[in-house]
């Protein structure tokens, strides 16, 4: 259906003009302004999603239609497969905007004690308002130009966060970050290029009747193609930082400012998986159906790979970056089905893992902001003793990553394994044992290093001599919220669901027609 009124184009430009307002107002205030406009995209699309018509699609009235000069209808609009997306990225932006005022205090005090300059909370927050904005921006895309827009956006905006306000060498770091991610828009954008020329338009989809209908992939197997196909997948696979090509991922994720940290693991790189569903899905189906053995056992390492690494180490935001590996292995093996249930489960994954590893890397800047910069888990042990909320919001974002109930992550790993049932093409027991195995083995690696590090950090003896304690505040309150809104979508995952199913079904049906 079609708004009366332009929510969704609204939704990108509000934070960034309640950014604005720091230079004019107490900077809580800003950061408290900021926060409410991020959640509106969450509550608008939940409204919709209740109402049971994101299965057809919610489009913004507001268009540019540039079909004309190849380039198609720049428009917004949020579907079932696209919601959790969009659900995520609200709710977290909205949260660790709030949770990072505090942070950043103590961030650029230290940062002044170490005799560095670095910009003050004007510029960390504008910054931060145009990456929340511009994730929500590439949720909404049905156009890849436009969806290519937003990600680097998005991308140059965290690369001035991490350089600005990360920790270690973050200017090395920041532009390993920078050049990496931005190689990977520019295979993206080539291979898009060629499914323009041979269709003349970046959309995926038109709408007709104010619904969302998909187009049916071109028939074209050439070399060509298959060179762009190839140029495309891997420009995602890059963002998603799979297997091979992960090594940017833990530098950057462990040394930006955590509240960043808290958006680049669960939001940012998931975003990757969405490119690879709405656009390498669409433009080159067939290329994904014959790589399918290679993507799904790239899928599997990746998560061994990630959990394996991710128990080995000894800073908590690296445990964590690592941890983020494994969990894109997770979409990845999914998306690789090319099964409607497998699409589903992609987004679910998404949303679980938005909301899980977020609440991790907040903890993990109680600790730094609190304890005196403390990350080294060989000197946690005990802290459920001085900290019994942030344990307990802690342990309910290890069970997203694990998908134990009553965390959503449960769904995500539900619906994968689902899908895995459900292989197209591997019915045999063989292959259906084969897989089973691979399920099996991943969910006991992710089960692994999450309770092993919830033990080492908060269980057992006391490591470290600390005189700080737990006090309520609404820097730690964010953690524990977003904790329980955790709980509260597995309650009420059943409109998104429903929506979820009817839209990845449409998706799959249309592309592989």
């Amino acid at each position: 259906m079609e708004l009366g009124f332009p929510l969704l184009w609204l939704s990108l430009v509000l934070p960034v003009l309640a950014s604005l307002t720091i230079v004019a107002l107490p900077p809580r205030t800003a950061y408290w302004l900021v926060a409410i406009t991020l959640a509106i995209p969450g509550i608008v699309s939940s409204y919709y999603a209740f109402q049971g018509v994101l299965s057809e699609g919610i489009i913004d009235p507001v268009s540019l239609n540039l079909s004309n000069i190849g380039i198609g209808v720049v428009a917004l609009a949020v579907d079932g497969f696209s919601y959790p997306f969009v659900l995520g990225v609200s709710v977290v932006t909205a949260l660790v905007a709030v949770y990072g005022y505090k942070y950043m205090e103590v961030r650029l005090r230290e940062m002044e004690g170490e005799g560095e300059r670095a910009p003050g909370h004007a510029a960390y927050l504008i910054l931060y308002s145009i990456f929340s904005s511009t994730m929500l921006g590439i949720a909404y895309s049905l156009n890849f130009l436009l969806f290519i827009i937003f990600l680097e956006l998005s991308l140059l905006s965290s690369f001035l966060l991490i350089a600005f306000y990360g920790y270690g060498d973050r200017r090395r770091i920041a532009l390993l970050y920078f050049v990496w991610t931005h190689i990977a828009g520019a295979l993206a954008l080539l291979g898009g290029l060629y499914y323009v020329i041979k269709t003349g338009t970046f959309d995926v989809a038109t709408v007709e009747g104010g619904r969302i209908v998909y187009f049916s992939s071109p028939a074209d197997r050439s070399v060509y193609a298959a060179i762009a196909g190839v140029s495309l997948l891997l420009g995602m696979l890059v963002k998603m930082a799979v297997f091979g090509v992960h090594m940017w991922l833990p530098y950057a994720h462990a040394e930006a400012p955590t509240p960043i940290s808290a958006l680049l693991s669960p939001n940012l790189i998931g975003l990757g998986g969405y490119g690879i569903a709405r656009f390498a899905a669409a433009f080159y189906p067939w290329l994904l159906e014959d790589l399918k053995p290679l993507l799904v056992g790239l899928a599997f390492v990746t998560i061994v790979y990630g959990g394996l690494v991710a128990l080995s180490q000894l800073d908590f935001k690296r445990l964590l970056a690592y941890s983020s590996i494994s969990q894109m292995g997770y979409m990845l093996l999914a998306l690789s089905t090319l099964h409607p249930l497998g699409f589903a489960a992609a987004s679910l994954i998404f949303l679980g893992h938005a909301v899980g590893k977020a609440v991790l890397f907040m903890t993990a800047g109680v600790f730094i902001t609190e304890a005196h910069g403390l990350r080294n888990i060989a000197r946690m042990g005990g802290l459920a003793r001085l900290y019994p909320l942030t344990a307990a919001a802690a342990l309910i974002g290890f069970l997203h990553l694990a998908g134990i109930p009553p965390a959503f992550g449960f769904w995500g790993e539900l619906y994968l394994t689902l899908s895995v049932l459900n292989y197209p093409g591997y019915s045999d027991a063989v292959s259906l044992g084969l897989l089973a195995i691979i399920l099996i083995v991943a969910f006991t690696v992710t089960a692994a290093y999450s309770f092993i590090t919830m033990r080492r950090i908060f269980f057992g003896r006391p490591r470290a001599d600390m005189d700080a304690r737990e006090e309520v505040d609404g820097f730690k309150s964010t953690v524990v919220l977003l904790a329980v809104l955790g709980v509260a979508l597995f309650l009420l995952a059943g409109p998104m669901v429903t929506d979820l199913a009817a839209s990845s079904l449409a998706m799959v049906e249309a592309f592989l027609s």
